[in-house]
Order: C-alpha cells, then sequence, then structure tokens
C-alpha cells in the first residue's frame, strides 16, 4: 500500500529566531523522516516540509510542544502546496525583507556551556565569550532582523575553522549559533588603566588582584559597562560612592551562588529561581535579622533591611570567582559558598545613560573607575540590569531590563502600530505591531542631555528592529516633561497624529493590557506625582475606565499642599508640615520637626505660597515616615517609604499585622478618601515599627472600603491596581488579599512594572484603541 506523501509550507512565528530553532527544526526531520529545508525570513521561521500527513501533524505539534528554551512560539500556519519530491532536509540561509519578527533578550551563559569553560581540556577552557545555541547576547548585539552573524557585532569575527565545522553541524549544540567563537577566531578581553594603557599578564588574574587591593574597575557586561568593587573593602565602597555621587542610595552586590548568600540574606525557593534563573536579574533579598547587611559589607546598604543580589551572568563573571578560588580544576567549586562578594553597579555617572564603548568609558568614567576590563566585541544596544522583587510564591518587577525586555507582550487584539514615548521617570518606550506590545529595556529618568539622546535613539532602534512605521505617537500630558516633547516634535516631523493619555490612565491601562482586559475597570492608581487633566498634581486616583478609551476621575485623595513644591517631594518633613498645617496643630510644626527654615515654611503655608496642592499617595507616605521620625530628607527616590515599610516589617514581625484603630479615615460623598486622621493617629507614637504597621494596615483599610463603597455605586467588579506604591509589598499584597475577599476581581502588574517604566505600555494601549474607535482625546 503506497503511502500518501503531502508538502506543506509552515510558518512559526514569536521568538524563534537566534533561539536554536530552525537546528531543532532539523532534528525533528531527521526523527519523523521528512524531507525539505527549514530558513529564517522576515516573519519568523519558515518550513518547507514533505512526509505522511501524520508526521507533518507530529512535527506542528512538536513546534509548539518541544521548543528550545529560549523560544517563544506565539502562531503556527501550514498551508498544503504542490511540490517536486524533496530530496533530505537542509537549513537554507535567512531571507532579508521587511521583518514581522523580533530578538529574543540576552540570558546568562548555559550550564553546558559553564561545564565546557571549567574543563581543562575543553579548546574553550577559560574563554570569557563562550556561548552557543541557548545562551548569550542576542538583542544588544543585532543590528538588523533576521538574526543571522552579518547582522550582529560578532560579523568582526571571521569563524575558524573548527567552529565553522560546529556551525555547520546539525547535531551541535553550536549549529547556527550566530555567536559561535573560541580563543582562535573570537573576541578577546583586555585590561587597561583609565589612560588606555594595556596592563600586561592574564587579564582575569589582573583584574581580581586589582580587585582585592580596593580598585574600582569597569568590566563590560552584555549591555554595558559595570562598576566593580570588594564590597568588603568599605573604603573602596566609600570611594565608589564619593565618585558616583551616590551617597545613600544602595548598590546591588554579586556573588558565585546561592549558597554564599546565606551568610548574609535569606533565600526563599521563589527568590532562588529568580536568582538562577536564564534571566539574571538583580533580586531583593531580605537580609538576616541576625546580623543584618552593615557588618558585612559596610557602607553597601546600610540601614536597610534588604540587598539586590545576583549571580554571575557571563563568562567573565564566573572567570573572576574561579580566579578568586585559586582557579580549581571542575565544577565542584562552584557549587561549595565562595568568600569574594563583589559591588556591580550601572557604569553611568549622575544618572547617565549606560556607559557601553571603550571610548565612552575611558572619558565618562575617568573620575570613578581606576581600570577597565574590556572586550572587542561591540554592544550595539544598552541594556541594564532588570530588577525583582518576590513577594511569597509572586514576584514583581522593579525594572524589566536585560533578560526581559523586548519579549513582546501580548495585547488582547491587533490594532494600528502606534509608538509611545512613556514617562519621565523610569523612561522606557513601547512599539505595538499587531497583538504584540514591545516595551524597550529601562532608559531611565530624563533629567540630563544624555538619557534624553538615550531615549531618541532607543525609540529609532526599535522602530527600525520592528521595521514599525507607527501611525500615531502616543505621550504623557506633562506639558514640559521631555518625553512629551520629543514625541510631539516626533509626531510632527512625520506627518503622524499624537495622542496625550493622562499617567494614571496609562497606568491602569498597562496593566489591563497585560492582562487582555477590555471590559469596565476600576483603576487605583498610587504613585509619586503625574500630570492630571486640571494641571494639578495627582497621584491617589480611582479612575473608572471603560473600554480602555474613556477614563473618569471617580475618586481622588484629599488634595494636601506641597510646601515648595518639587522641594517636598524629596523633603518629607514638609509634607508632615502640611499635615499638621491641615490638622490645625500649625504651632507644633518648629518644635516636632525640628528642621532650619520650620517656621518660614509655616508662613508659606499661611500665606498659600509656592504650595500647590497634590492628591498623592506616595507624599502621604512621606508625611508618615517624617512624623514618625524615620525620615525627613531623601537621598534617593522613594528612601522614605522604603524605610517606612522597613520599620513596618519589624513591627509586623514583633506583634503581627494589627487591626486598624477606629475607622482613621473619611469617605465624603463626592468620593474623596481623607487619610488626615491616619497621619494624625502617627503623633505621639512611643513604638515607631508599631506605629508604622498600623499606618500601612490603616490604609489598606481606607483603600479597600474605597474601592468597594465605588464597585457598589458603579456596578464595576473588576479592579486594577497601578503606580509606584504598589511597590510595597505590604500594601500590594494586603490590599489584593482584602478586596480578592471581597469578591472583586483584582488584576496587579506581573510581567510589568506597577511603576513608571510600564507608563509606556499603557499609552500605546489606549492610543491604539482611539485609533480603532475613532474617538476624540
Amino acid at each position: 500500500m503506497t503511502v500518501a506523501i503531502q508538502t506543506q509550507i509552515i510558518r512559526v512565528n514569536g521568538v524563534v529566531q537566534g533561539v536554536g530553532f530552525r537546528p531543532f527544526v532539523w532534528h525533528l526531520a531527521q526523527e519523523l523522516q521528512l524531507t525539505g529545508w527549514v530558513g529564517n525570513d522576515a516573519s519568523g521561521v519558515v518550513i518547507h516540509v514533505q512526509g505522511t500527513p501524520d508526521h507533518l501533524d507530529k512535527l506542528r505539534q512538536r513546534l509548539r510542544t518541544e521548543a528550545p528554551p529560549l523560544a517563544r512560539v506565539d502562531a503556527i500556519h501550514a498551508e498544503v502546496i504542490d511540490a517536486g519530491p524533496f530530496v533530505g532536509f537542509s537549513i537554507s540561509d535567512s531571507q532579508t525583507g521587511v521583518a514581522n519578527t523580533m530578538i529574543g533578550p540576552d540570558v546568562s551563559v548555559c550550564d553546558d556551556c559553564v561545564q565546557e569553560l571549567f574543563s581543562e581540556g575543553d579548546r574553550r577552557y577559560c574563554y570569557p565569550f563562550i556561548t552557543c545555541t541557548h545562551c548569550g547576547p542576542r538583542f544588544t548585539v543585532t543590528r538588523h532582523l533576521p538574526y543571522d552573524r552579518p547582522q550582529t557585532s560578532m560579523s568582526a569575527f571571521l569563524l575558524c575553522p573548527q567552529c565553522a565545522t560546529e556551525y555547520a553541524s546539525p547535531p551541535d549544540r553550536r549549529f547556527h549559533a550566530q555567536t559561535t567563537c573560541c580563543p582562535a577566531c573570537g573576541p578577546r578581553l583586555t585590561l587597561s588603566n583609565m589612560q588606555g594603557e594595556p596592563m600586561e599578564g592574564d587579564c582575569i588574574a589582573q583584574t581580581v588582584k586589582l580587585l582585592q587591593a580596593g580598585a574600582i574597575i569597569a568590566i563590560k557586561g552584555l549591555g554595558g559597562f559595570h562598576l566593580a568593587c570588594n564590597a568588603r573593602d568599605a573604603g573602596a565602597v566609600a570611594r565608589l560612592r564619593r565618585a558616583k555621587n551616590r551617597e545613600a542610595k544602595p548598590f546591588a552586590v554579586m556573588v558565585a551562588n546561592v549558597q554564599s548568600l546565606h551568610a548574609f540574606a535569606s533565600v526563599s525557593t521563589t527568590e532562588r529561581e529568580l536568582l538562577e534563573s536564564q534571566e539574571r536579574p538583580v533580586v531583593l533579598l531580605n537580609t538576616l535579622a541576625t546580623t543584618g547587611i552593615e557588618p558585612h559589607f559596610p557602607g553597601v546598604a546600610d540601614g536597610l533591611s534588604t540587598v539586590g543580589a545576583m549571580l554571575p551572568v557571563t563568562p567573565i563573571h564566573y572567570l573572576l570567582w574561579h580566579e578568586a578560588a585559586g582557579r580549581p580544576p571542575g565544577m565542584q567549586w562552584l557549587r561549595a559558598a565562595q568568600d569574594m562578594v563583589l559591588v556591580m553597579t550601572s557604569a553611568n555617572p549622575g544618572g547617565e545613560p549606560l556607559v557601553r564603548v571603550r571610548s565612552e568609558a575611558l572619558v565618562r568614567l575617568a573620575n570613578i573607575a581606576d581600570y577597565l576590563l574590556d572586550h572587542d566585541r561591540d554592544i550595539v544596544a544598552r541594556c541594564d540590569d532588570s530588577v525583582v522583587q518576590a513577594n511569597g510564591t509572586h514576584w514583581h518587577f522593579i525594572r524589566r531590563s536585560r533578560g526581559y525586555a523586548p519579549n513582546a507582550i501580548a495585547l488582547p487584539r491587533g490594532g494600528p502600530s502606534v509608538l509611545a514615548f512613556g514617562s519621565h521617570l523610569k523612561n522606557t518606550v513601547c512599539v505595538t505591531r499587531g497583538a504584540e506590545a514591545f516595551l524597550s529595556p529601562h532608559i531611565g529618568s530624563l533629567d540630563n542631555a544624555e538619557t534624553c539622546r538615550f531615549q531618541d535613539e532607543t525609540v529609532q532602534r526599535m522602530c527600525d528592529l520592528l521595521a514599525v512605521q507607527p501611525v500615531a505617537v502616543a505621550h504623557d500630558l506633562h506639558p514640559d516633561d521631555y518625553s512629551t516633547r520629543a514625541a510631539i516634535v516626533f509626531a510632527q516631523e512625520h506627518g503622524l497624529r499624537a495622542v496625550g493619555v493622562q499617567h494614571h490612565h496609562a497606568h491602569i491601562a498597562a496593566v489591563c493590557a497585560e492582562h487582555g482586559f477590555q471590559g469596565p475597570v476600576l483603576g487605583l492608581a498610587l504613585d509619586g506625582v503625574g500630570w492630571g487633566i486640571d494641571g494639578q498634581a495627582w497621584g491617589g486616583e480611582l479612575l473608572l475606565v471603560m473600554n480602555g478609551v474613556h477614563s473618569q476621575r471617580f475618586g481622588h485623595l484629599a488634595p494636601l499642599a506641597l510646601p515648595g513644591g518639587d522641594k517636598a517631594a524629596r523633603e518629607p518633613w514638609r509634607m508632615a508640615a502640611s499635615a499638621l498645617f491641615a490638622l490645625g496643630r500649625k504651632d507644633e510644626i518648629a518644635t516636632r520637626l525640628a528642621q532650619p527654615g520650620a517656621e518660614a515654611l509655616v508662613a508659606m503655608l499661611e500665606r498659600d505660597l509656592q504650595c500647590p496642592r497634590t492628591s498623592s499617595m506616595g507624599r502621604i507616605f512621606d508625611a508618615a515616615a517624617a512624623l514618625l521620625g524615620i525620615s525627613s530628607c531623601m537621598q534617593y527616590e522613594a528612601q522614605a517609604p522604603v524605610l517606612l515599610a522597613q520599620a513596618a516589617m519589624k513591627g509586623i514581625a514583633k506583634s503581627g499585622w494589627p487591626s486598624h484603630q477606629g475607622s482613621g479615615w473619611q469617605i465624603d460623598n463626592h468620593h474623596v478618601l481623607h487619610l488626615l486622621p491616619v497621619l494624625e493617629g502617627l503623633l505621639d507614637s512611643s513604638d515607631v515599627p508599631l506605629a508604622a504597621a498600623r499606618f500601612h494596615a490603616t490604609v489598606v483599610a481606607a483603600l479597600a472600603q474605597w474601592v468597594m463603597l465605588a464597585s457598589e455605586v458603579s456596578g464595576v467588579r473588576t479592579v486594577a491596581l497601578g503606580g509606584g506604591c504598589f511597590l510595597n509589598t505590604l500594601l500590594s499584597s494586603k490590599l489584593r488579599l482584602t478586596l480578592e475577599a471581597s469578591g472583586l476581581q483584582v488584576l496587579a502588574p506581573s510581567r510589568i512594572s506597577p511603576g513608571d517604566g510600564s507608563i509606556a505600555l499603557g499609552q500605546a494601549w489606549v492610543a491604539q484603541q482611539i485609533l480603532e474607535a475613532g474617538a476624540c482625546v
């Protein structure tokens, strides 16, 4: 009996280039006795394949269920065609054209490559650029799509005969791995001083000696340079702080393995999974209650009960610990705790963008670093470290960047392409293409010319990589923000429609976009500041959002004065003074707060001079921190709320989650939530941790009642939580549990940050729906 042979063209869309997908298809074809060829094209992966219908069905099933670890299959389309007989199965060269795919993010070196890295007989033994199909750089080395070596910064390195054989051999792990290289043909390390003069000897060995001697070294990573020093050397850490003008903001540390963390931090199962994941983010960990972090690493995160930690990302990082351990044979050393701990912080002086090239590093880091550990593989695109925080079995982004961006976020439906310029703080940009939204890696706060130029560069890169010509540009409403001005200029230059989206509407829209939710939703947006439609500073908003497009300010926090304007956001004592004034206790301001200029500030409040109003929840937390004597002036963003939450955790650890005393708040007939009674309840508290815990419990109870009343009035049973205040895990977790217990559906960020890093996604989603609906802004 003759078995029917069928020919199909199968197209696979998603993250399927640069992740070993073509070799994977080749192996499946051998197993299933199929003939034909597979290649990359502008849409993803295309397979021309011939075989029995049963085997073709199995191929399509296994393409989805057994895809390589770095792949993400979004869609598989098959079409039966007429064709002559194929002979064998091959991998073809990529086709050029308009791209309709996307490159995956950079990931850490895989276990197989680490095993080779420390195998003395391997030809890549201790080679600092070892990589394969399943690991290493992607986004940061890619100039154009499709993802092939000539389109990357690896094009500068001609494959040697041995690497070329591996690259062309289907059974090999480096089959069509675009970053394949070895000591004979690939990139090389160099160590130099900051005058560019090379240092003699082994680069890795010299680097470890210099770090142990107290040096600060700029080390080239995947998406840019890190500044590294010995975390146990208080003098080196203090010198790095002075050089970076980073007075108190905590540093992250890098350790060899999870075992090395146990001496100073607790690590949950979720946190371990995050630390060891291929994305290798910085994970915010709780330090041990018995010692904290200061005795181990003075100056790294003084006064905090948390520390940001990460594991090695690149082979260079692994080699540093191998050298510090005395270059032991095999892998056993890597499974034991290692003594060396390094501060590993982004090399970006003064809040500027990450340094990515040697010439830039020698100039911009000249007064910070002592030496430069560099290499000759170009970084095409900057990409900073991602930062995450776990909360039980859940976790959320503090910053979504390397390892995760620019992975697509699936939208509930397709629509016109929109370019969104994001917010002023923690800026990212977003480009939509069909039913996908691509958030860029972290850009930063647009406070200086360099970061503004970086945003311009990122906008162009994202549009080019995605081959998108947007039909509209979305932006914030704040008229003075660079992101707003840049968006309007871009729209004018390209003849596009500019769509303004209110800041807190964008927060809620981002959460809805992530969850694919399109129905009416109550949006609780809590943050530090966002430009309101009335030109005032908003930040504690209860919105009713209909169909994503229309947003109504259903309620808000009762406004407080901002004495001195923006100064009040940096000096919490000003917000405490504002609260005392509003409570009719102005005579207590000077004595309670004991700050220079307190009397002058009272006069400002009395005359209502330089005292704009704000409904910000962030400023309420600032006021609470100052009233409890926890923080009067902030040395970095959100320091006061962080310390307040830390105090509350101590109170909860001692006495449990407190019940709120009385009502402690008021909700008026206009759905305005008054929290002054909560702040007044903090006065004369003798037990600061307990008072901080009660403050959190009362705020949670107040917000929950506020939302539930709004739900009863509006009939809407779904609430979305957005805004930077939800980075506070006490607030976010307790509020979510309370609302869900009341029967509401709660949407919270998980694949995006609650903060301003996701504003661009919300802007894009709103603008896309406005364009589809033909609605007026």
